[in-house]
Order: structure tokens, then sequence, then C-alpha cells
């Protein structure tokens, strides 16, 4: 199969699956942003349901039968309400219940405790009212704070929505300096100093890339390129025709109108010449009068 392919041996484990990645707009996101995705979606996270066992065999204390050691994770539902909160790493399970020994098996959804509580971001400067979970909290302590809960942990850990873009943020902020706390210099050097070691791991690229969905990075991506590359409406082309046209015509006006205005001007030199020349030849002597024999005879 492998040598009927174009990519030949790279494909000796079958055909690659495609990603949303390789094609539209995903293919023209960052190498920056592909990384907060795999840290997101594609790393194993850290067991909170259940405690992992070590090493690879057990023995049976009682039977002595030797069994190998499987930590599998437990498949977990994350549900819209999530994102606006922060439970550290928990989320709804789904299984079957027996509740009785003579009867069958039930579908059982586990939902995690929730509470809502309030916890400050030094680097922010901020005290916000979030849903949390006993484990949330537990966490935020071992961690001795919100901020320090929020940069050790990745992102498949964090989970919402709201913890990684309250994580962005606050990456945002060190990386800026505190502009925040210019007001007190000696409070902004204490933080600069305390959690300037999580920039370590991070790029400015990677830092403004990170904590948005696949949806909110496409949206930014259009945005950049829009900006890059603006796109003239059709109307400011039509009116500059517009306007050149109406010049053209205007000259055009012009010229016609100075022609009409000299040849008036010729033919009323001309009556003018004839009105003279009339007033000038007397009543009698003019001829035309003798003539014209509908014209009024002199009296005597």
């Amino acid at each position: 199969m492998a040598h009927a392919t174009k990519q030949g041996a790279q494909m000796l484990h079958g055909f690659k699956r495609v990603t949303r990645f390789d094609s539209g707009l995903g293919a023209l996101l960052p190498e920056a942003y592909k990384k907060f995705w795999k840290e997101w979606k594609q790393t194993q996270p850290a067991a909170v349901h259940y405690i992992p066992k070590e090493g690879e065999w057990s023995r049976d204390e009682i039977t002595g039968e030797i069994k190998p050691i499987q930590n599998i994770p437990l498949p977990l539902i994350d549900p819209p309400e999530s994102n606006t909160g922060i439970w550290g790493g928990e989320a709804v399970i789904k299984g079957f219940q027996k509740r009785h020994r003579l009867k069958r098996r039930v579908p059982h959804f586990w939902v995690p405790v929730l509470r809502r509580s309030v916890v400050h971001s030094e680097v922010l400067n901020e005290y916000m009212a979030v849903i949390v979970t006993n484990t949330t909290l537990e966490k935020i302590h071992e961690c001795r704070g919100f901020d320090h809960y929020l940069l050790k942990n990745p992102a498949c850990d964090l989970r919402s929505t709201l913890a990684l873009t309250l994580k962005r943020k606050i990456l945002l902020e060190l990386l800026n300096g505190c502009p925040i706390r210019a007001d007190n210099v000696e409070e902004q050097r204490r933080l600069l100093k305390e959690y300037k070691c999580y920039l370590e791991g991070y790029t400015a690229e990677e830092i403004e890339w990170y904590g948005y969905t696949y949806q909110e990075a496409l949206k930014k991506l259009q945005e950049q390129i829009r900006n890059e590359n603006p796109v003239k409406p059709h109307k400011y082309e039509f009116r500059m025709q517009l306007i050149e046209q109406l010049k053209k015509a205007g000259l055009r006006e012009n010229d016609s109108s100075e022609k009409i205005a000299k040849t008036s001007v010729e033919t009323d030199a001309d009556l003018q010449a004839l009105s003279k020349l009339e007033s000038s030849s007397g009543s009698g002597s003019n001829w035309l009068s003798k003539i014209n024999p509908f014209g009024k005879k002199q009296e005597t």
C-alpha cells in the first residue's frame, strides 16, 4: 500500500487523517496557535476523577494473581456552562449505576458540585465572582494564588475558555510590563519579579494566539487578512468615475455656452446697427415707406 501512494514511506501506517489544519482557513493559522491547540485538545490531562496507579503490574494480596495496571481515562463531557466557570478539570461523567443487585443497571450522570466564589488576580488587579468547584479551590490553595494556578497548569487541565482567556490576559499583562500597576512602581517590580518565570515558555506570538477557540482564531485571522489587504468598495471607484465624467461634461458645457454667447453678441450688434440706420434716415425720405402700400399716408 505504501509504494502506491505519493508519500511512499511516510504512509506505512495507512492514509493520513485530514485535520482542520490541513485545508481552508485552518491551514493559514500560525504555528503558535497549532501549538496551543495541541496543548489544549491533544494532550492527556491530569487525572481528577480517579487515582492513577504507578507501575505496570500489580499482585492481588489474597489470590496472588498478577494483573496489568491500566490507567484508562474516563470519558468526560464538557457542557456549555463549563466554559463560563472554572471547574478545575472536572466535568460531567456519563456511565451506568446498579442500584439493586437483582435489577439491571441504569444510565447515570455524575455532575460536579458547583459553587460561586470570589477570586483575586494580582496581575490584573481585579476581584472576580466565578463558579468553581472544591477541586478548583484546593488547587488554588496548593499553588498559593489564583494567578499561579492559571500560569502553572497547562490548557488541558484548565479546560474552560474562561480560564484560558484570563491566562492570556495575565500573560499579555506580564509581557507588557504590568501597565496597570504603573502608579505603584514597587508593586509593579514585585509582580514582574514573581511572575516573570512563566514567560520563559512562551513567545510573544504564542501569547497573542493563546486561549482562543477554533472559531475565534479564524475570526482573528480574517481580521488580520482584511487589515493587511483592505478591500475597497466599488462605490468609491464609481464615484470617482462619475466625478470625472461630470468635470468633462462641465467643460463641454462651458465651451458651448461661450460659442452661444459669441453668436448672440454678434446678432445683437447687427440689430443695433440696423436700428441706427433706420433712426438716422427721416420718415419722408424713407423709400420703403413709399413703396409699402399698407403704410400710413401722410396727412396734408
